[in-house]
């Protein structure tokens, strides 16, 4: 059974900075692509970036290109989320995702979620 477990949200201030962690068990983490979403209150959830299973190739959406990266240590099964000057709109609660096979950015899109933790930022 795929789970994928999330820590490191909280809260942060403007122009600060969090590292979320997703810890991934129950299959073969070096043959999934990894990713994150979020989910702003009362918004859908929204892609924010992907890495590729050997981590060559990251993508990200246009409102956290060169704020946000996304790495992977494939010997701890784990990916992370850096996450630098922060916003207020950055608040939501941001989910770990695995793709099997890259095919796009929507919901849909992804075959395993994690619980989700809370990223709120807030002077």
């Amino acid at each position: 059974q795929v789970q994928l477990v999330e820590s490191g949200g909280g809260l942060a201030q403007p122009g600060g900075s969090l590292r979320l962690s997703c810890a991934a068990s129950g299959g073969t983490f070096n043959l999934w692509n990894m990713g994150w979403f979020r989910r702003a209150p009362g918004k859908e959830r929204e892609f924010v970036s992907v890495i590729t299973t050997t981590g060559d190739h990251a993508y990200c959406t246009d409102s956290v290109k060169g704020r946000f990266t996304i790495s992977r240590d494939n010997a701890k099964n784990t990916v992370y989320l850096q996450m630098e000057k922060l916003k207020p709109e950055d608040t939501a609660v941001y989910y770990c995702v695995v793709a099997e096979t890259i095919t796009g950015w929507g919901v849909s899109d992804y075959d395993y979620w994690g619980q989700g933790t809370q990223v709120t930022v807030s002077s």
